[in-house]
């Protein structure tokens, strides 16, 4: 296995030409935000719709009851593909240590010719930690992921993450020395504001290495183990 180090140094405009925006307005029982910016995560943070184009937005509802429906395109068609990402749950703090989520978030691709995918999710708030799983079915495999934050329970403001995913092909890939039809990857995340910066010690890896990662398409940016320091600062 090898072990790649990656240092990254990121600075952070928070003016609204990076941040994006997000309109919000109550409806009666209902609230509504509109937005080029993603106003939720779900799973307790373990499925966060992401932004892969220029032109990206969509639109949340939310019930005083606790149920939501929303809509998020990450690429607007402009310049990629276009996606559109529909989903519906049911969230519900009991009170200010336990809550629960519950959910479905629905893939399509309608200028592609790429099968829809769907992802079930649930998440759980316990003591300020925040625990998900969720099961999806992608075009080429399935994954199922498990998804932990400890960040509430870590002393010295020393907040700790960690995400394990199997995936199982729909196909499996021939590599030198056989077939791969299922693997793994997972990630741990360390985390600590330090004099402004917020500072993020990352490492991933997977249960394929050398010439099986050609067979690699899970969630880290890399088969083979990966360090990544990451140093963030905002300027306002």
């Amino acid at each position: 296995m090898r072990i790649h180090t990656v240092v990254l140094l990121t600075s952070l405009l928070a003016c609204p030409l990076v941040q994006g925006q997000v309109f919000q307005r109550e409806l009666g029982d209902f609230d509504l935000k509109l937005g080029t910016t993603p106003s939720r995560s779900m799973a307790q943070g373990l499925v966060t719709p992401s932004s892969t184009g220029s032109f990206h937005g969509g639109l949340d509802l939310s019930h005083d009851s606790g149920w939501y429906i929303g809509q998020w395109s990450p690429s607007a068609g402009v310049s990629a593909d276009l996606e559109v990402d529909s989903y519906m749950g049911f969230k519900q703090p009991f009170d200010q240590t336990l809550g629960y989520e519950v959910g479905l978030i629905h893939y399509s691709y309608p200028t592609v010719d790429t099968l829809d995918s769907q992802e079930f999710y649930g998440g759980l708030t316990l003591l300020g930690s925040r625990f998900g799983a969720a099961l999806s079915n992608d075009p080429d495999k399935q994954n199922s992921t498990l998804f932990a934050d400890l960040g509430g329970n870590v002393p010295f403001g020393i907040g700790i993450s960690a995400k394990y995913t199997t995936h199982q092909l729909n196909s499996p890939v021939s590599v030198d020395n056989g077939y791969i039809s299922s693997f793994s990857d997972w990630s741990l995340k360390i985390s600590r504001p330090w004099r402004g910066i917020d500072l993020d010690l990352i490492y991933s890896d997977s249960s394929l290495s050398g010439n099986s990662c050609s067979a690699y398409s899970g969630h880290n940016s890399e088969c083979d183990g990966l360090v990544t320091l990451k140093m963030a600062h905002p300027f306002y």
